[in-house]
């Protein structure tokens, strides 16, 4: 792979936990794959007063061990010469001039401002970058989720960094679109005669997409009692990757060929009516339970968590796109905390055979499906109906798998690795646009306001379960059953 051009990359939030459990990381990967240009220098920013040689010793104690066993120290220590860390407080105009003069004027450059901060900062650093002269052809600025809480911050946000960033300049980030396997769904729907002509109402029964986490709310309390996992997972992730499924083949791979024909699947959403938010989605909360045998604390006990918190840590809700293609198809889509694992995939439920040939099966479900796992191993798995060794004619179900792991040999970029080289090279497909990200809040809040209005507090569930018993139930009236096989 080519290397980048020649770049400085600037973390404000470099001693956060995202800079150092993903961003530094993903960077050490592509410098010791080569991809990365010599002359690229990366800058954390921070409020504390510490020096350069303490924040690399604090890189030692909280990266390197994340890396594995087979670090070589001279390439660690390459890599660790390009880092500096600077002291900046965000909201001194100074400490933004001193900035520009460590970095210099070169508008030939590439600059990257990754704001891996609190969403309220946003719009004051961009302004002090702005005025203190670090706004170039050159620069691309990074925005990490949750851009706002509702539609209206979002768009206060979005109008305020536009006074100073064009859209062009703009990389709003959801690492999920980073994914390996992510991407291959394009590839198989679109590089592939034997999925494209089916891959419409005619031959799909439902699709189900699901994101689901052991973890808890760890250290997060404060910020997820605020935010809940509609807001948090559903109106990004979730739906970018809805986005992915089913939209329609773009022109060309071009960023705005793609982003437009995702923008018109999240416009062919058929809105939430009261009836559909009371009849259509499940909001759960997490109590008391284990997870892998051992005992966890529910969602209340959580510090900074409120001791009478409606706040849900599970969503599923069923969507329908109301166009030719996806007429009738119901999405499922579910999300949450402390579940029975950690898990990541799109299920592709296809139809079954009009005339049952065949003595059923004794899983009634088991059909042909394509099963694409995003986490925590990636994978795509066909699954489809074969003879039962023996003398009769018994069905049974089995797959066809692709494990990335074992069939590509070649190291394969995670997903924050790979997108922070599109930023570099000025890549803005797998980002999402403005217009995308307002009409995603356009489509949930909704929700959110008829839960407010009716007082929908969530249902329990126990740590380490699948979540609410309502989920299985918003299946079952579709005649179908969430994938819950490993």
């Amino acid at each position: 792979m080519a290397t980048t051009p020649a770049f400085d990359i600037i973390f404000f939030g470099g001693t956060g936990d995202l800079a150092l459990r993903k961003l530094i990381p993903a960077l050490f990967y592509a410098h010791q794959s080569g991809t990365l240009n010599k002359d690229g220098r990366i800058y954390a920013l921070g409020r504390k007063a510490v020096n350069n040689e303490a924040y690399l010793a604090l890189l030692e104690e909280r990266v390197k061990p994340r890396l594995g066993d087979g670090v070589d120290e001279s390439t660690w220590q390459g890599f660790t010469d390009r880092i500096h860390f600077l002291k900046l407080d965000a909201d001194r105009a100074e400490d933004y001039t001193h900035l520009a003069g460590i970095l210099g004027c070169d508008s030939n450059r590439v600059t990257v401002h990754y704001l891996a901060t609190a969403p309220h900062l946003f719009t004051g650093i961009c302004g002090h970058l702005a005025k203190a002269g670090l706004n170039h052809p050159g620069t691309r600025l990074v925005l990490e989720k949750p851009l706002g809480h509702d539609l209206a911050s979002s768009t206060a946000i979005n109008q305020a960094v536009g006074q100073w960033f064009t859209e062009s300049q703009i990389y709003r980030i959801d690492h999920y679109l980073g994914k390996e396997s992510v991407q291959n769904l394009l590839a198989i729907r679109f590089g592939n005669t034997l999925f494209e002509p089916l891959w419409r109402r005619e031959w799909i029964d439902n699709v189900q997409i699901t994101i689901a986490e052991e973890l808890g709310v760890e250290e997060r309390g404060e910020f997820y009692d605020r935010t809940g996992a509609l807001r948090d997972m559903l109106q990004s992730h979730l739906l970018q990757l809805l986005c992915m499924v089913a939209m329609e083949p773009p022109a060309s791979m071009s960023e705005d060929a793609v982003r437009d024909e995702k923008l018109k699947v999240l416009k062919s959403l058929k809105p939430f009516s009261t009836e559909d938010v009371l009849t259509k989605t499940v909001r759960g909360q997490y109590r008391n339970g284990a997870i892998r045998g051992q005992a966890v604390t529910g969602y209340l006990d959580e510090p900074h968590v409120a001791s009478d918190s409606n706040t849900e840590t599970f969503v599923a809700l069923q969507a329908e796109i109301s166009n030719w293609r996806w007429a009738g198809v119901p999405f499922f889509l579910r999300t949450g905390k402390r579940m029975q694992e950690r898990v990541a995939e799109i299920v592709i439920n296809f139809r079954h055979v009009p005339h049952a040939l065949f003595p059923a099966p004794v899983d009634q479900q088991a059909g042909n499906k394509l099963v694409i796992r995003l986490q925590p191993t990636e994978s795509v798995r066909l699954h489809f109906m074969t003879k039962k060794p023996g003398d009769t004619m018994s069905l049974q179900s089995t797959y066809l798998n692709l494990d990335f792991q074992t069939m590509f040999k070649t190291p394969r970029a995670d997903a924050y690795e790979r997108l922070l080289l599109d930023v570099i090279r000025g890549r803005l497909a797998l980002f999402m646009r403005g217009d995308e990200q307002a009409q995603a809040w356009s489509w949930v809040e909704p929700i959110l306001a008829c839960w407010d209005r009716h007082s929908i507090a969530p249902k329990t569930y126990t740590a380490g379960s699948w979540g609410p018993a309502a989920s299985s139930g918003l299946l079952s009236r579709a005649g179908a059953t969430w994938q819950e096989e490993t």
